[in-house]
């Protein structure tokens, strides 16, 4: 790790300093096999403000470090007022955070979103965070030689050795996650809870329509269920109804509808798994996450001919009143049925808070491994 002080940090101003603030991270991992290039539109959408609605809640500055003409780092530092006011903070967080290795780099990056944050009132930053929930978070500690998903961040692994030598940042939060073996059997522990409370609570699996899910307003309801069952964890911002309406066109539309589990407690939704097959083998095979010119196709023989051996288990809830009925069992009997019909072999379980034992506890009766870690930094400014 060297340091070099000959850095100049820009602010990005318009649509063209954008496009390189994006095309950095395509250009710093090109040559990595585990990194996973994310859709470079969805990208631009995400940190346009015009295009994302979370900044009816959120604003952001995006910076770029350059040293002799050449682009080295960038990070965007972002206010989400909401989830502020939601948790009782004033904090500015940092996210979109890559870097060479030099510690003068990502020390003069922080260095600028903590003198935004300051200049916006904010006593306190963290990272790496997106907008929202949905979005990426959390810096990679361990698992730097597993391959990512477009659902999380990638980085090399001097990224954290940074953050120690860089001081006054703690750990603030860690997510765990699992690559779970989809069994050839669904595990009797499964089986036997779902039958129990089938009968014991009138629970049952509903698979949607797509009439369901779009025109009845079924998808919607699906967000408006993760706003009550993710509302007391970390940085949870409660989604707005632009934000769901986006999340739903992103997501549910698109979806292969054997792979979205409904649990019902009679006309009531009180769970749900959204899953889908993994594009990372097929994202590699993009040109920096476009889809033109052959980029589609590679995306396209995922989604209607599940082309991988791999799952991704994108988003799972469920009431707590119903999670202490075994409700997530329903949700894993029907899920695992699909995932043997399609032939998966292992699914990827997105990442799970490391102090959320019960939800972690699941994967007990599978086969499974904990393959990476995500960590959230805090510092006081």
């Amino acid at each position: 790790m060297t340091e070099h002080n000959d850095i100049e940090i820009r602010t990005v101003q318009n649509r063209r300093q954008l496009r390189q603030f994006v095309q950095f991270y395509y250009d710093l991992y090109r040559d990595c096999g585990q990194a996973v290039p994310y859709l470079f539109f969805d990208e631009m959408a995400t940190l346009r403000s015009d295009r994302n609605p979370s900044f009816e809640c959120c604003e952001a500055q995006y910076f770029t470090a350059w040293r002799g003409g050449r682009m080295v780092g960038r990070v965007a530092a972002i206010i989400n007022r909401r989830a502020n006011e939601q948790w009782h903070v004033d904090q500015v967080r940092f996210g979109w955070f890559d870097f060479v290795d030099d510690l003068a780099v990502s020390r003069a990056l922080l260095q600028a979103v903590e003198q935004w944050g300051r200049s916006k009132g904010m006593t306190q930053m963290a990272g790496p965070l997106g907008f929202i929930d949905t979005d990426r978070e959390g810096m990679l500690v361990e698992g730097f030689d597993e391959l990512s998903t477009m659902y999380v961040n990638y980085n090399y692994a001097y990224y954290p050795r940074h953050m120690e030598q860089l001081g006054g940042f703690r750990k603030d939060n860690d997510y765990m996650e699992y690559k779970v073996t989809v069994p050839e059997v669904v595990p009797e522990k499964f089986c036997k809870i779902a039958q129990m409370i089938r009968q014991r609570y009138g629970l049952r699996v509903h698979k949607f329509t797509r009439h369901e899910l779009v025109q009845e307003g079924w998808g919607r309801q699906v967000f408006d269920l993760l706003n009550q069952t993710y509302k007391d964890l970390y940085g949870f911002s409660h989604l707005s109804e632009r934000q769901i309406d986006k999340l739903v066109d992103d997501y549910i539309k698109i979806a292969d509808l054997n792979l979205i589990t409904g649990v019902m407690d009679g006309d009531r939704m009180v769970g749900f798994g959204v899953t889908f097959p993994s594009f990372s083998r097929a994202l590699q095979k993009t040109h920096d996450g476009r889809l033109l010119p052959l980029g589609w196709w590679q995306m396209l023989k995922i989604l209607k001919w599940h082309k991988t051996d791999t799952v991704d288990l994108l988003l799972i809830g469920v009431l707590p009143e119903y999670r202490q009925k075994g409700a997530n069992a329903l949700i894993f009997d029907d899920l695992i049925r699909q995932f043997q019909r399609y032939g998966f072999r292992w699914a990827e379980a997105m990442p799970q808070m490391e102090r959320n034992e019960a939800v972690r506890s699941q994967w007990q009766y599978l086969e499974s491994r904990q393959h990476r870690r995500h960590r959230c930094y805090r510092k006081d400014i």
